[in-house]
């Protein structure tokens, strides 16, 4: 019987306390890389990953995580970090791929700022509209970063 908390990179633990309850247990902050995922599935230590870019290393080991998860039939969903409207609009792309079937807490921009840095992020019916545009899909609002902007620093190659 399991009588202490949990460490978030206990994924013995959380593998025996799956072994015992019948709720789903979904992992997040033990998620940090495309092997700690391939750890906890084998070890039966989740049903269910929250992948967020930022903790994982960025959005190409997420892609490779999801894809691990959508081939073992593993529901997982995106977890921001308070990113502004620039790693919201990479996160709502990630979101959209098909093994994230259960909802994720990117927000509308205003839950989180007064002011966005890029066209904010506005809730609709409960979603949120994946960004169409090149690249990620939005730019930043340079009028308002220049307005916010304390110091400016170049760097020229010589």
């Amino acid at each position: 019987m399991i009588e202490q908390p949990l460490d978030e990179h206990d994924i013995l633990g959380h593998s025996q306390l799956a072994k015992i309850v019948k709720t789903p247990i979904c992992l997040d902050e033990s998620i940090i890389s495309l092997q700690s995922a391939q750890d906890a599935i084998e070890m039966q230590a989740t049903s269910v990953i929250n992948i967020k870019p930022g903790r994982v290393g960025g959005y190409i080991e997420s892609v490779k995580i999801h894809d691990l998860c959508l081939s073992k039939k593993i529901p997982v969903w995106c977890g921001g970090m308070l990113e502004t409207g620039i790693g919201r609009a990479a996160n709502l792309a990630l979101a959209a791929l098909p093994g994230f079937t259960l909802p994720g807490d990117t927000s509308a921009s205003s839950r989180y700022f007064k002011k966005d840095i890029t066209n904010p992020f506005v809730m609709n019916d409960g979603f949120l509209d994946v960004p169409n545009g090149a690249g990620i899909g939005v730019a930043p609002d340079l009028d308002y970063l220049d307005s916010i902007t304390i110091h400016k620093e170049s760097v020229v190659r010589k």
